[in-house]
């Protein structure tokens, strides 16, 4: 240890860097096991490169530092549940933010530039990595999911003023979903297959069917859980807006696209057309003297 990092609030930094490095490197090399060819070539490169780093902040503070578990499973899990494309991102704004640290360490420690020349390399190689074959048809997973929000709220906040019957209002609501998830299904298999940009129909019409059916379910379960029509339909259009959030941030952090102006857009017309659909049951509640 040096006279600088005698200094116990700069060896302290230094720990943290190192444990990020060392965390980084199990990231990358467990991601590279779970991709193929060059994917996997330029994981493996970069997780060498972290455990490199690793050794170079340890030069200064003669410590071993242990990896951060919990975030090594994060990650890997972030691959599982959703997708490599998001949990690189992910781990890209982290480094991002690791460089700036780096940068206020160049007066002590002029390695530093080397390590932030390699991490501004990783940024531009991951990019490039970034293309998973799920991702491509991202589209027609936000096909299915606005469709099921827009139309679903609709339909059962106008069921619900129109019957008051939770259950009678979670059938039609179920019957409706599924009825339209298989229309949505077929409409992106003919779009696709008349269209010359190399994407699967059947894959496409899956994606869609899938989106529209998730949504589909999370929307009616709460009229098959409580017995207030007020409740579950209050219940529905907050399970809307978390689904909007997190489709939002989803696609945020994949395309690189603004989050809030996106979420307010969906929000503003899934919860629109839901109140609109919840004058017309009452009108037609009022019209046809529905008692029920």
């Amino acid at each position: 240890m040096n006279e600088l990092t005698s200094d116990p609030k700069l060896n302290k930094i230094l720990i943290a860097f190192q444990r990020n490095e060392i965390t980084e490197h199990h990231v990358y090399k467990r991601l590279s096991a779970s991709t193929s060819g060059g994917n996997r070539d330029v994981l493996l490169s970069i997780s060498r490169d972290e455990l490199k780093h690793y050794g170079i902040w340890k030069q200064h503070t003669n410590a071993d530092v242990k990896p951060a578990i919990l975030k090594v499973f994060f990650y890997v899990a972030l691959v599982k549940l959703f997708s490599l494309t998001f949990a690189i991102k992910i781990m890209e704004r982290g480094e991002g933010r690791a460089q700036d640290s780096y940068r206020q360490l160049l007066r002590h420690f002029p390695e530093a530039s080397q390590v932030i020349d390699e991490e501004e390399k990783h940024e531009k190689e991951l990019i490039a990595l970034l293309d998973e074959e799920k991702l491509k048809y991202i589209s027609s997973m936000i096909l299915g999911l606005n469709d099921a929000l827009v139309e679903l709220t609709g339909t059962l906040a106008g069921l619900s003023f129109a019957f008051r019957n939770t259950r009678l209002i979670g059938i039609a609501g179920l019957i409706t979903g599924i009825a339209a998830a298989l229309s949505m299904m077929s409409s992106e298999y003919l779009a696709k297959k008349s269209e010359s940009g190399g994407k699967n129909p059947v894959t496409a019409s899956l994606y869609t069917g899938i989106a529209y059916g998730a949504a589909v379910l999370l929307l009616v379960l709460p009229f098959f859980i409580v017995s207030s029509y007020s409740a579950a339909i209050a219940a529905t259009l907050l399970i809307a807006v978390v689904i909007i959030l997190f489709f939002t941030y989803f696609i945020s952090v994949t395309k690189d696209v603004p989050f809030l102006s996106r979420f307010l857009e969906m929000s503003v017309i899934s919860l629109g057309v839901a109140g609109l659909s919840f004058l017309i049951g009452y009108g037609l509640r009022m019209f046809l003297h529905v008692t029920m």
